[in-house]
């Protein structure tokens, strides 16, 4: 304990005291059509300046004091016309709009100046020193020691900032966090090499009260096997662990699906260690469901509550990740046809009867411990073993570690450090505490927890410059992979190699088909897409009485497997909005109606059903952009207009009025109904004519994402209109008039993944970057591997600028 406690203080003493690579050419700028400057300012004069001008500043925006003949020098303020010229969102719907030719011709002007400009003088941004995220953490921890975890349970959650929780300036450091992080480097320090802890240990894994578990519970679960739960658990040293097993209860305590025997089988690798029957006994009459506590238990009522008491025992398991598997032997006859749930969860909540399921399990030790084996970890981080020098062999073990940890190759400095902590260790007990010790320091380390990017020296101030090799392959795998160089991009980038275009170009696509680029499927389409929000969306039980957890987890899994196959296929990115398949399993495709699909596998289907194409029939989107108890067309079309046009709103006003109760009058009223008289406040009618439209051709869809025709007393109405004034019909008809404003969706898009790779929010600087992104990217049709390879070749991702004096 007094060794630890000194580790620590070193390394809270180690905080006290805390970037070459050419640009990829970008595409050429394309020239501007001939229409000339002045025919240019007399029409922003005359349908632009009338309200963005000096004396009212409408958005913020005045144009009648800059100068249409220099667009660099007011770049900020032309990037948002640019904006609102692309989706003809301006001027608004009932004003005097110019000939349908202005807006090309005047955008394409703009971005021209702009573009040439940038292209004379980048300005590629200076990103802060940024600490590496929760994810990032379990990930490099993953990569570097060869060991999972449940960071979840060790870090607190990151700050979430332009809806992502990589961005450099909200990851910021506090003492408490800092001692999480301390803390947690210990622990993985100890489980990495097996170093014995004084106590055992326990680890809770819970399921869900609203999953119904009526069928095979996940991939990873044997076929012929019911609900359950699977778990990859790490296991520290040889010997003796211990399960228990608690099973689901209803609302009163009541183990439910007792009345039969059932089969619970525990695996280990998929191994059968343990086979129990549970139910099927009688120890006298069980009293009614609603009798009263004071009439006292029976026999067979105390055993229906406490039946899971016996699953508790012991099992030998040797050191290292292992999957265990808790689940109940499917004794229903395989069906031609559809399960369909009896009940909703809530008759659920208040059932007995049925079949049983697993609540949580609870794995602990070891008991009797041995050895801490060889596991996985073990073989990654020990290269070499002690024989005489000890401290040679822990020399080259840690100098191995600091250099990938670290992103660089290990300083003198760096191994003075690092050997210091070990030999504390050492002199404790072992080599492996010392080297606990010494992989604990670099856990908790400033070198490796923070990218840091430093500047060469003697630059003058504001000027922009190429980022080493190492700091490109940091940006990389951070980017790519969610985690930390490997050998092969650290051994090109320390040999001045990974600047050739070539050789970039294919480690990118090397690091694509790895299996660890789904962490950019999940992180970053998981975050753009609110998949994530999904978790804290509780609908309302009496207005949605049939949803369940299983429901929430298809939704999620479903968007998950789509934008996944369209980075595996590298499809084109408007295939997003447009495809015409999906992935369903039975509870999806029942909620969906879509036939003839049975079990809990996923499986991609064809869409026949137009409505349900693309990202906006998919119902995870629509039920994060609901409320619990009814549908949200604000909400909707607030996200069609960020994520999809990438022209946000303005914020709302203070104190704006709530939404009027429904009924009143007597009369259910559709949501379009309730809107136009919320509309009526002057202070809610500018906002809610640009989203509300876009919304209400989702209306056909419920809170969950369900078709529907009527809303309260009446049909659904669901017309809309784009910002620009376009008319059309229901998720159909807008899903073709976006694919109408297709480059929009394809800028907006690249703007989102750009600011995911840089770890920042993007701004007005790197408009031309993102066009230039495009435009390499259009001979492909905008291919998935074509942005993200231009991105990684753009200004903003190569390049660094020096600091402002």
């Amino acid at each position: 304990m007094g060794m630890m406690f000194r580790v620590r203080a070193g390394l809270a003493l180690v905080f006290v005291g805390f970037l070459q690579l050419n640009a990829a050419p970008q595409a050429p700028v394309p020239s501007p059509p001939a229409r000339p400057l002045a025919q240019h300012s007399a029409t922003v004069s005359r349908y632009c300046v009338t309200c963005h001008n000096e004396r009212l500043k409408t958005a913020g925006l005045a144009l009648d004091r800059i100068d249409l003949g220099n667009v660099p020098a007011a770049a900020e303020a032309w990037e948002k016309v640019i904006r609102k010229l692309r989706t003809g969102a301006m001027p608004p719907t009932g004003a005097p709009r110019p000939p349908a030719d202005f807006y090309n011709s005047l955008a394409t002007y703009l971005e021209t100046e702009l573009d040439l400009a940038a292209a004379a003088h980048p300005h590629p941004g200076r990103p802060v020193i940024r600490r590496i995220n929760r994810t990032e953490y379990a990930n490099a921890v993953r990569d570097l020691l060869g060991l999972e975890l449940r960071v979840e349970d060790m870090l607190p959650a990151d700050e979430i900032s332009s809806g992502f929780d990589n961005i450099a300036s909200v990851l910021t450091v506090s003492p408490m966090l800092m001692e999480r992080y301390m803390l947690a480097a210990g622990k993985i320090s100890n489980l990495a090499l097996g170093v014995s802890s004084a106590q055992p240990a326990e680890e809770t894994y819970t399921i869900s009260k609203l999953v119904m578990q009526e069928d095979r519970a996940g991939e990873d679960l044997s076929f012929g096997s019911r609900g359950g739960i699977a778990v990859r658990h790490h296991f520290p040293r040889d010997g003796q662990y211990s399960i228990k097993i608690q099973l689901q209860r209803n609302f009163r305590g009541y183990i439910r699906g007792l009345g039969e025997p059932h089969q619970l089988d525990l695996t280990l690798d998929g191994a059968r260690i343990q086979a129990l029957t549970i139910g099927g006994e009688r120890r006298g009459k069980s009293a009614p469901i609603f009798s009263s506590a004071s009439m006292g238990e029976t026999a067979q009522e105390d055993y229906e509550h406490t039946a899971d008491e016996e699953l508790e025992f012991r099992f030998a398991a040797q050191a290292g990740p292992h999957q265990v598997a808790v689940a109940f032997v499917n004794e229903e006859v395989e069906s031609e046809g559809p399960l369909w749930p009896a009940m909703t969860p809530i008759e659920y909540e208040q059932y007995k009867g049925g079949d049983p399921g697993v609540a949580s399990v609870v794995i602990g030790g070891p008991y009797d411990a041995k050895g801490p084996g060889e596991t996985p970890s073990r073989k990654k981080i020990l290269a070499c073993q002690p024989t005489g020098n000890s401290e040679a062999c822990a020399r080259n073990i840690l100098t191995t570690l600091a250099r990938r940890a670290y992103r660089r190759p290990a300083t003198p400095e760096d191994m003075d450090v690092l050997l210091s902590f070990f030999r504390l260790g050492y002199r404790s007990r072992d080599f492996d505490v010392g080297m606990a010790a010494a992989i604990e320091r670099i856990l908790a380390g400033p070198e490796f927890l923070f990218r840091i990017e430093r500047d060469p020296g003697h630059l003058p101030p504001g000027t922009a410059y190429p980022i080493s090799d190492l700091e490109l392959a940091t940006r990389l795998s951070f980017f790519l992979w969610s985690s930390i160089p490997d050998d092969e991009l650290l051994n090109l980038a320390e040999r001045g190699r990974l600047r050739d275009p070539a050789e970039l170009e294919g480690q990118v696509r090397r690091m694509m088909a790895d299996a660890k680029s789904k962490a950019l499927v999940e992180n970053f389409a998981g975050q753009w897409l609110s998949l994530r929000n999904l978790n804290s969306v509780i609908p309302d039980p009496l207005v949605f009485p049939e949803f369940d957890e299983n429901l929430r987890r298809a939704f999620q899994q479903e968007t998950g497997l789509f934008f996944e196959s369209i980075v595996r296929e590298d499809r084109g990115v408007s295939d997003l909005l447009n495809a015409d398949y999906t992935f369903v399993n039975e509870r999806l495709a029942r909620h969906y109606g879509i036939p003839n699909v049975y079990g809990s596998h996923f499986r991609r289907v064809s869409l026949s059903d137009e409505t349900r194409r693309g990202l906006l029939g998919k119902g995870s989107v629509l039920m994060a952009t609901s409320y619990p108890n009814r549908t949200s067309p604000v909400t909707r079309g607030k996200w069609v207009l960020e994520n999809i046009l990438g022209t946000p709103p303005p914020p709302p006003p203070p104190d704006v009025p709530s939404l009027a109760d429904n009924g009143r009058g007597g009369k259910l009223l559709s949501m379009r109904e309730r809107m136009e008289e919320h509309r009526k406040n002057p202070a809610c009618a500018g906002c809610h004519k640009l989203m509300d439209p876009l919304g209400f051709a989702l209306e056909n869809f419920d809170g969950l994402g369900k078709w529907r025709t009527r809303d309260g007393d009446s049909s659904i109405d669901p017309s809309g209109a784009l910002p620009d004034g376009t008319q059309f019909q229901g998720p159909a008809g807008m899903r073709k008039a976006l694919l109408s404003l297709r480059q929009q969706f394809l800028a907006t898009f690249t703007e989102r993944l750009l600011a995911y790779a840089l770890g920042r929010e993007a701004d007005y600087h790197d408009a031309p970057a993102l066009r230039g992104i495009l435009r390499t990217a259009a001979p492909s049709d905008y291919r998935w591997s074509a942005l993200v390879i231009g991105i990684i070749k753009s200004t903003p991702f190569q390049m660094r600028r020096s600091p402002e004096l």
